[in-house]
């Protein structure tokens, strides 16, 4: 019988390989202390309910013990969740998880009226109360944040109604999710040893980089072919979803779904139309890498279910947690020593939960809570994808330390627009790093490998998600009906026109719209687009440029949400609004195309 690996208990843990969960509190007891804290200083909000219109001081003690009450209800939840993640099948932290969500539930709801009590004031009373020199003014970008809704928000009696109406506009997106996590079943396939294995949404992607190809076909055929099945029902869920998301958007006075979504950030539409364009001026790179795939993998006709399997394969080493921080911590040497200083301490001062054990929530993520340190949890691997998930998640880490360190709660969290772009930027460092040292040709295909892999599914997959969701978006708002047929064939002609002639688009891809969760929540993908190209620039800015880029860099990780996202990413100077920084990554994208194309593999 093979040697299996035993998945430890948690309790078997080394210390030193957990995270430091009790700098949030040192106690399960401090914790619920906290927790019956909360629930008397919930009843305080009734203090200055339909009282903000009185003064400038009202509204600042409003505001005030607002943010703090956050701050404290963050360390809660935190510490709850993350105890959760250690083991999930742990019946004392499950009660925990379930009593953080509940008051933060009561704390939504004990505030609901600060931001319609803000917009039922006269703006000239408001600015004027913005204007005094009690310390108000430290609102002011926030309260600007809810001024802008100013234009969309409607009368009293017709927001209750909008808000009753939440849980059921939430349908669509609710059906998806069980269909898609519960209910939908898989065939059996055959695996790389000749036995018969259940195909799952976990197993897809292991299959599809099979060296075996009709192990490769056969899980692409299975899976898609099962969620064709149920088109009609996914087109219909689907559509229904847009339909919500219109009714709102107009509701609310928006021009569309995507003018209503991109507001929330502040974001241009234009910058949403610079990224299509700017791809569609630049498929032909996709379409030589797609040919280079052909030749590398020796095929006469490179099909959808090719296009993950490695290109280069027999070069993966073992790399154990030790070894990994020091690649990491050389990879980003760039940054700079305060950089690394912070990246050492997370190291050494257990920001970091490494091993699987049983239970575990699976995955990796950073999270934290303000006034502490940052937090990210692994499942580390001794492989070189699991280096660059240690170098993604630290990106995270130190974004949210430097946003922490330098902003007040108020301002310290950013929005998912630039959330990428640190995370990013550190693999891209860490992979130029690797492949200056690397002076073996394969190995060096490998990682350039490595590196399109993350082009093709991020700057240019994605960009295709987004154009299939504002043109289905604007299909529906002109009153065509999202026939599944209709969506099959929009999205096999995006995929034709994306990959280019030297991929042959089995009818199968039509039908993988139906599968990508992301699509209810609207107008979101196109952010993992312009985030990586924004870290790619800035990447290639800081290697050629130094320590001026760095400094400007640490200004964008340490501004946190003290501005819109646009003006964010221009103090590291990345302006989103033009076409530059997009072409930039994609100019380096053609530089890895030339390299791989010398290389003697």
């Amino acid at each position: 019988m093979a040697n299996t690996k035993k998945i430890l208990s948690r309790n078997e843990i080394p210390r030193e390989e957990t995270w430091a969960i009790e700098d949030l509190f040192a106690s399960d007891a401090l914790w619920l202390k906290a927790y019956e804290e909360i629930q008397d200083e919930l009843k305080g909000y009734e203090t200055f309910r339909d009282k903000l219109n009185e003064s400038a001081d009202m509204l600042l003690a409003c505001l005030s013990y607002n943010d703090k009450v956050e701050e404290k209800l963050e360390k809660i939840y935190v510490y709850a969740r993350q105890k959760l993640d250690e083991d999930t099948t742990n019946s004392t932290y499950q009660d925990f998880a379930g009593k953080a969500q509940a008051v933060a539930n009561k704390l939504n709801g004990a505030a609901a009226f600060i931001m319609p009590e803000i917009l039922a004031m006269e703006e000239q009373r408001l600015r004027s109360f913005l204007a005094s020199d009690n310390g108000i003014s430290h609102y002011s970008y926030a309260i600007e944040l809810i001024n802008r809704k100013r234009n969309h928000t409607l009368s009293s009696q017709i927001e209750k109604l909008l808000a009753e109406t939440r849980e059921i506009s939430e349908a669509p997106s609710q059906i998806f999710s069980t269909f898609n996590n519960a209910d939908i079943q898989f065939p059996e396939i055959t695996d790389e040893d000749g036995s018969k294995v259940r195909l799952t949404q976990g197993r897809y992607i292991t299959f599809l980089e099979s060296p075996k190809r009709e192990v490769r076909q056969e899980a692409f055929e299975a899976m898609l072919g099962t969620y064709n099945k149920y088109k009609n029902t996914l087109a219909g869920t689907f559509s229904n979803n847009i339909k919500q998301a219109s009714f709102y958007a107009r509701t609310r006075n928006y021009s569309s779904t995507r003018d209503f979504y991109l507001s929330d950030s502040n974001v241009p539409e234009s910058v949403y139309d610079n990224l299509i364009k700017t791809v569609h001026n630049n498929l032909h790179l996709l379409h030589r890498y797609v040919s280079l795939r052909k030749k590398f993998l020796g095929l006469k006709e490179l099909h959808m279910y090719d296009l993950y399997v490695p290109m280069v394969s027999g070069v993966e080493q073992k790399i154990n947690f030790e070894d990994a921080k020091t690649m990491v911590i050389e990879g980003l040497s760039p940054l700079g020593q305060n950089y690394l200083d912070v990246l050492k301490e997370g190291f050494n001062k257990r920001w970091i939960d490494i091993r699987e054990n049983t239970g575990k929530r699976t995955g990796a993520y950073s999270w934290g809570a303000y006034g502490t340190h940052p937090y990210v949890l692994l499942n580390y691997q001794d492989n070189l994808s699991n280096v660059f998930t240690l170098a993604h998640e630290m990106g995270h880490a130190l974004h949210s330390y430097f946003s922490d360190k330098c902003q007040s709660y108020t301002y310290a969290g950013y929005k998912i627009f630039v959330a990428e772009v640190a995370s990013t930027c550190n693999e891209a460092l860490l992979i130029q790093d690797l492949l200056g040292k690397t002076t073996e040709n394969k190995k060096k295909a490998f990682l350039i490998n490595d590196f399109l892999e993350k082009f093709r599914g991020t700057l240019f997959r994605q960009t295709m998600f987004a154009e299939f969701e504002m043109l289905t978006h604007r299909l529906s708002e002109q009153g065509e009906t999202l026939t599944a047929e209709k969506l099959c064939s929009l999205y096999h002609e995006l995929n034709t026109k994306y990959f280019g002639p030297d991929l042959v688009i089995d009818p199968a891809i039509s039908i993988e719209w139906a599968r990508i969760p992301h699509f209810y929540t609207p107008f979101y993908v196109y952010q993992y687009a312009t985030g990586f190209s924004a870290a790619i620039a800035l990447s290639d800015r800081i290697l050629k440029e130094g320590e001026p880029a760095v400094k400007e860099y640490l200004k964008f990780l340490s501004g946190g949400g003290s501005m819109d996202p646009i003006a964010l990413l221009k103090l590291a100077g990345i302006n989103m609004e033009e076409r530059t920084p997009i072409e930039h990554a994609l100019k380096v994208f053609e530089n890895l195309l030339d390299q791989i194309e010398q290389l003697n593999c």
